[in-house]
């Protein structure tokens, strides 16, 4: 995809063929190649006789310089090794691992498109182009597996936070790894350990917030979702919403780091979507009913059954409303 082109396009003006083709130095076939091809990623760019190509709105598309400045101005840039900022990936998480395995363990990496977006259970991710923010952070841990307890919880609370503070209200946690808003999804977190499971390891962040979902990704999603758009300030861009979140993230690691879960577990409990209310767990064929407690100091969920108090970790396993 032609990031030139796509950037020319994005203040929404009537761009006409012959200026495309001096500005990017192209025939007129090819950039109407690029404009279909780019139309194919879902951008909806019309074609006007006499008048050029448009992006009806235009975009809001991430810019590597301003974000570089965003986060050196929160104080957050030098805890980064790598930043890396893309139109076209197949997942940030994957992205993360290979630096992460080359000896990057702090990197931070975004991408404006993923082709292969993953959730919890392996299920796809929609990644609409320019949309959305899809980005992957990955962190160290030098106590092992057991370190990362309640992590996938602890970066909720840490979405909270930097939602918070943009005066986006309504947001709530649901367990073990979702961001709700309205009741409805509005992100996801996904974690992924490498390294040595009983000392030094990494952990790969994985964060998807859906900022302004277009009509045309609709029909990818099998669940209720929400996004922020008409709820953020009018003149914050994507990439500042990535600025802040970044920083409450890597605020909240190294909390994380000092206290664990239990730091944070009051925190999540207070945003807990479904606190004291009546849910079902489903765990493969099986469904557990009960009463959610919230969770203990591990980021284990309580539930309260016929049977007693019973823990359950993440995993292949589903919280729904009863």
């Amino acid at each position: 995809m032609n990031l030139q082109l796509l950037r020319l396009l994005a203040d929404g003006a009537f761009h006409s063929g012959a200026q495309l083709c001096n500005q990017l130095g192209v025939s007129r076939t090819t950039v109407w190649n690029q404009v279909r091809e780019m139309q194919a990623y879902g951008v909806e760019i019309n074609s006007v006789r006499g008048r050029g190509y448009h992006i009806t709105g235009g975009m809001d598309l991430l810019d590597e310089e301003h974000l570089r400045a965003q986060l050196e101005g929160l104080g957050v840039l030098d805890q980064l090794d790598l930043l890396d900022l893309c139109v076209m990936s197949e997942s940030t998480n994957l992205s993360a691992q290979r630096a992460s395995s080359t000896g990057h363990q702090r990197s931070l990496f975004v991408a404006e498109y993923q082709s292969g977006g993953r959730g919890r259970r392996g299920r796809a991710w929609a990644s609409p182009l320019g949309a959305n923010l899809y980005f992957s952070l990955s962190w160290p841990f030098s106590g092992g597996v057991a370190s990362l307890e309640g992590l996938s919880l602890a970066v909720g609370v840490a979405l909270k936070r930097a939602l918070s503070a943009l005066h986006v209200e309504g947001v709530e946690l649901k367990w073990p790894n979702d961001l709700l808003l309205d009741s409805r999804k509005l992100g996801g977190v996904l974690i992924e350990v490498g390294g040595d499971l009983s000392g030094d390891c990494s952990a790969v962040i994985g964060i998807g917030l859906n900022v302004a979902m277009p009509d045309t990704a609709q029909q990818q999603i099998d669940q209720p979702w929400a996004d922020l758009k008409g709820r953020l300030p009018k003149d914050l861009t994507r990439t500042d919403l990535l600025a802040v979140v970044s920083k409450y993230l890597i605020e909240m690691l190294q909390q994380f780091s000092e206290l664990g879960f239990a730091g944070l577990q009051q925190e999540w409990q207070t945003a807990h979507a479904y606190q004291n209310r009546p849910v079902k767990l489903i765990l493969g064929n099986s469904r557990i009913d009960g009463l959610c407690l919230g969770v203990d100091h591990t980021g284990a969920l309580r539930l309260k059954t016929d049977e007693g108090e019973q823990l359950f970790q993440g995993g292949e396993i589903s919280m729904r409303a009863n």
